[in-house]
């Protein structure tokens, strides 16, 4: 099969997570002519293409910063024509987009942070710890760091940084030993041999209390800190929240608790009265402009994961613009 095909095979199995769902809380911010939907990791456009049906008012501003995944949404999203504009970008750029988009407000916006089938099914990608390929993990190709010059480069305490922070690793140090002496001997370069590095380093017993497989942490926190994906994140929060029109609505599927702990913070925030403590009665000013309509985070059900193990630790939460900033709507 060439690689285009192989490509369009991809995005025909490609399942998106909690699409139903997210469409049912996207919906209400979408029902009026020219309302702007932005997706801000629109991958193959699973969720966007849903939407786009489900909406026929919706306008599409979809971001992504892999140039595969936006070649695939521009072929899946062709039907819908001039209401579909995609853009290559990370998402916390989001300001930009939206300027240069001409969009002042959002309507409706969805961060899907998971990987695509698209990025896990690709052997040259790096980003699966299961298929021997070159390390790479970049989202975006034009990036200059990859895993490998993580793990060749970066000291034994950053590493050690890195994992714990971005892997919840507890072997981290036992990890990264072995790691140094293995580049000491010779640089990494491709992921079967690092996940035999990663096996090696840990006993027999901690391997078998762990649950799943032993490199999985490890390949998150890689993937995590060459693409700069909580940085981003924290850095796009803002803005969406800042651009959303009275009655948008937000929708975040996290899939590990670093991420989710970071939408959690944002979305309460927003969501709580700026009023001192105590205070009997809170003027209109200050109170919250946000409402949460998840309560706290909503998980896919049993025949979804059923369907689609990828969906099993997703975490969903959104969140409504309930009032203005100030005294006048954006």
């Amino acid at each position: 099969m060439t690689e285009p095909a192989v490509r369009a095979d991809l995005a025909a199995i490609h399942i998106p997570v909690m699409a139903g769902t997210v469409a049912d809380y996207l919906a209400p911010a979408l029902d009026h002519p020219g309302a702007v939907y932005v997706d801000g990791t629109v991958g193959v456009a699973g969720h966007a293409s849903l939407i786009l049906d489900r909406d026929p008012q919706a306008v599409l501003i979809g971001i992504d910063r892999d140039a595969d995944a936006l070649e695939l949404a521009a072929r899946r999203l062709t039907r819908f024509g001039d209401r579909v504009r995609l853009v290559r970008a990370r998402f916390d750029e989001l300001e930009r987009v939206l300027d240069e988009s001409g969009a002042e407000r959002i309507d409706a916006m969805l961060l899907d942070l998971g990987l695509s089938s698209l990025q896990v099914d690709r052997t040259d990608r790096g980003f699966a710890y299961r298929v021997d390929a070159p390390l790479d993990m970049r989202m975006d190709t034009r990036g200059p760091l990859t895993a490998a010059d993580v793990l060749n480069t970066y000291s034994p305490a950053d590493l050690v940084r890195v994992l714990r922070e971005y892997g919840e690793e507890r072997q981290a140090r036992r990890i990264v030993q072995t790691i140094v002496d293995e580049r000491e001997r010779e640089p990494f370069a491709t992921s079967a041999r690092l996940v035999r590095a990663i096996a090696g380093a840990l006993p027999s017993a901690v391997r078998a209390g762990q649950g799943g497989h032993p490199a999985r942490r490890v390949f998150q926190a890689l993937r995590i800190e060459v693409n700069g994906e909580l940085d981003a994140l924290s850095g796009v929060l803002p803005v969406m929240l800042d651009r959303m029109a009275v009655h948008a609505r937000a929708a975040v599927l996290a899939y590990h608790s670093l991420e989710d702990r970071i939408v959690k913070r944002a979305f309460a925030g927003a969501a709580s009265d700026s009023a001192p403590a105590g205070l009997p009665v809170v003027p209109e000013p200050l109170l919250a402009r946000f409402s949460l309509l998840t309560r706290g985070a909503q998980r896919p059900t049993e025949d979804e994961v059923g369907q689609n193990p990828r969906a099993a630790s997703a975490r969903l939460r959104v969140i409504e613009r309930v009032r203005p900033a100030g005294g006048g709507e954006r």
